[in-house]
């Protein structure tokens, strides 16, 4: 029996449940996102806040259920070095020092996601093998 089966789920779920969290944070107190973004000089900040909290919310949902990972892996790479570097840019600061090597440390973590994928417990593995079973099945005749 393999005993890492399960790893990547929990892999995936460690890392996406979060961004899910913090998403609907954003979401609950859009215009604070929205001036924050603001902030930092970010053009048009409440379409950038929109943006930030959908592929939170949605990019994180997806990484959990295993579903098309590798691109929203990637996305959520990008998406955390972004941050790091616009809103934790001030290591000076032991706060932001924190933060901007927490956004790197997800990121290593996301391209891990990116190079080997969902795993075998997930929905891409789920539809894969669904996929695979129903072309081994006879045509129906009449």
């Amino acid at each position: 029996m393999n005993n890492t089966r399960y790893v990547p789920f929990a892999g995936r779920l460690l890392i996406g449940l979060p961004f899910v969290l913090f998403g609907l944070g954003k979401a609950t107190t859009f215009g604070a996102t929205v001036a924050m973004v603001g902030a930092v000089g970010l053009p048009v900040p409440p379409l950038a806040a929109i943006g930030a909290i959908a592929l939170e919310i949605v990019g994180g949902a997806l990484l959990v259920a295993g579903y098309k990972v590798r691109p929203v892996a990637a996305l959520l790479a990008i998406f955390s070095m972004v941050t790091a570097f616009y809103f934790h840019g001030n290591l000076a600061d032991q706060n932001s020092f924190v933060h901007f090597f927490k956004n790197v440390m997800m990121s290593g973590g996301l391209l891990q996601i990116v190079a080997f994928g969902a795993g075998p417990f997930s929905l891409e593995e789920y539809l894969s093998n669904r996929r695979t079973y129903s072309n081994r099945l006879p045509p129906l005749s009449n």
